[in-house]
Parts: C-alpha cells; structure tokens; sequence
C-alpha cells in the first residue's frame, strides 16, 4: 500500500500563485504513482475547486493562505492531515508554532520547508517578526527533516541550530523559449524593442524603486515589470509615480504560461531584484531559458547563480551597467545560467530529493 502523504501551506494547486505553489504541482505531477498525494488547498483563493489533480486529492480549507489567516490555515490544515496522512510536507513555518504538540501526540512524520527565512521580511511588523521566527525555531526542532532551498540558508540552521538540513531548490523547466505570436504584438507593442524583464511580488525588499529608477536615468533598454501592483500602497504608489515614464512598462500579474514565455523568454536581459529569501522560482526559471542575468547583489542571488551573473547593489550601479549593456558581451552569460539550471534546477531532481524524504 502507498503511503498517504499530506502537503500543506500553499494557497493550492493548479499553481497559479508563487514557488510554493509550483513546488507542490510538480511534486504531483512526479510522485502521484508513488505515493497517496493530498494538497490542501485555499477555498478562498482558488476560483475553480476540482477534487482531484495530478492524480492528487485536493481538500479545502475555508480560509486565505496568505497574511494573517495563513497561522490558522497552516493549523487547520494540519489537524486534518494527522488523522490519516503517514508523511505531511509542511511549505513554510506560519504554522508550525504548534507542531512540537503535534508531533508529542503523533506518529506521523514532519517535513519542514522553512522557506526563506521569511522573517527578515521588510513587510512584516516587529510582533510579526517575532512570531515568525519563533515558528521557525519549533519547527527545526520538531521536524523529522528540515529542507532549506539555498546552501546559504543550510548554513544558517546549521550555526542557528546545529542541525544538518536538506538542500532542495526549486525546478525552472517548465519556463520554455516561446516565439512571440501576432496577437502579443497587438496586446504587447514593446516586444518589438529591446526591453529588460522581470516577473516579482510587488514588494520593498525586490528593490524595484531601485531598478525602476536605474531604467529612469538611463533609457538604452526598456523595462517591462509583471506584478500584482494594486495589491499595496507600495505597489499602487510606483505604478503612479513610474508607468507614464517612456520605455517603463508595468503589467498586472500574467498567469498564463504560455503567455508568460512570450514576454520572459524573449527579453535580452533580465533583471533580479530580490534582497530577502533563499533560491527565488522566478530567477532559476529565467536562468533555465539561458538569460543573461543581472542580479542584486546579495549571497542568496550569488549562490543561486555561482557568481556567474553580473551584480548590482545601488540604482547608479544599474544604471552603469545598463549604459554598458551590449548583447554580445552579456550572450555568455546567458549560457552559463542555462548550464547551472540544467545541472541544479529541472523538476525531475527535485522531486526525487522529496521523495528520499518522504519515505
């Protein structure tokens, strides 16, 4: 018989949302034939709610994912794995402040994915914080494994808690070269110019402002931008201050893939603004269609890319660089980021690291 395993803290699957959530797709699509999958899934965020997918069995839980349902969620969602489900997969620590009781009172078999230490975050206020990281540390400690996702992250819960985590990153196959078509044209004019690209939470710690105002002082390239704006002040303030600038382009979130490769896979050059988190999705995803990369300078973006991309760390830094930007001097790069996503980050390997886990 298969053994019954639980995957909780994504808003759900199909994946639509984020890393997560493209994480518990694959795995699906990958050990469904191997083990009794169930995702637990966001009856709030989901528009459509199908009871099974990828040979899964999907359940839902009447509550958002994210912010600050996403503690009660996670628990919830954790209460109703325990009671049948052999190995649960928990993605994140909002919930696991409870997990030392849960673990007290069961047999089953906890694996953590303590995500990006997630509070470092700038949104987060200082209670906020606090709880996070106190969730982070009863999670460590009670999980029969611990998954980090970038070797930088490994060695902190290594010094932090001096227990040895497994290091899994994400897979960015499923990014694909895609000829841009008639009706992108019409809808997208921009793709008949040289633009810069990057797909990201509307977030301070993505440091947009910075690359927006780089793109500013400096029009070599364009700028396309794909993300959720309206969802904060922050996002609705830079689109106001930022979309009537020539060659800034600043697009809601596009959830069609296909759609999607069209505007990524064709850019000659994208940017990666991330300061917070660990191995970032939409970066290894840019990386696996060979993109020249222009990342922030932090150890998380080094790491990910082996310091084969080039780095930015102030918006007069970017600027140069863009000033510089020609394409027959960055096509090496390009192939140096499709060579470390194929050795490091294809779906197909990362399932199998879950799997070793899960058994």
């Amino acid at each position: 018989m298969s053994k019954k395993v639980a995957i909780i803290g994504t808003v759900g699957i199909p994946a639509r949302y984020g890393g997560f959530e493209t994480l518990a797709d694959y795995i699906t699509r990958y050990l469904s034939e191997q083990y009794e999958l169930t995702v637990y899934c966001s009856s709030k965020d989901c528009d459509s709610k199908p009871e099974c997918y990828n040979g899964a069995q999907l359940r839902y839980v009447p509550l958002k994912a994210n912010g600050v349902q996403s503690i009660l969620y996670d628990v919830i969602s954790l209460l109703r794995a325990i009671s049948y489900a052999d190995t649960i997969l928990i993605l994140g620590v909002s919930g696991c402040a409870v997990l030392p009781l849960f673990k007290f009172v069961s047999r089953k078999k906890f694996v953590v994915n303590i995500d990006g230490l997630e509070w470092k975050r700038e949104k987060w206020s200082p209670f906020a914080k606090w709880f996070l990281r106190l969730s982070e540390k009863l999670a460590v400690g009670a999980a029969d494994s611990v998954v980090t996702d970038n070797k930088v992250i490994q060695d902190y819960v290594l010094d932090k808690y001096a227990i040895q985590s497994t290091l899994i990153a994400y897979g960015g196959d499923q990014a694909s070269k895609t000829d841009i078509t008639d009706t992108a044209l019409l809808r997208y004019p921009f793709l008949r110019q040289k633009y810069a690209f990057t797909v990201c939470r509307i977030e301070p710690e993505n440091n947009l402002r910075m690359i927006l105002e780089a793109v500013r002082q400096n029009l070599a390239i364009s700028l396309v931008i794909v993300g959720n704006w309206d969802t904060s002040e922050y996002g609705r303030e830079l689109r106001t201050a930022y979309s009537t600038v020539e060659g800034i382009h600043l697009l809601d979130p596009i959830y069609d893939q296909c759609e999607l490769d069209q505007l990524r896979s064709n850019c000659q050059l994208y940017l990666h603004g991330h300061s917070a988190g660990g191995t970032n999705p939409s970066l290894v995803e840019a990386m696996s269609l060979g993109l020249p990369v222009y990342a922030f300078d932090i150890d998380y973006n080094r790491e990910t890319t082996e310091n084969a991309a080039h780095y930015f760390s102030s918006s007069a830094e970017l600027a140069t660089m863009l000033k510089d930007f020609k394409e027959s001097t960055i096509s090496d790069i390009g192939g140096q980021m499709a060579e470390i996503a194929a050795r490091r980050y294809q779906w197909e390997i990362v399932a199998a690291q879950y799997a070793a886990l899960l058994d």
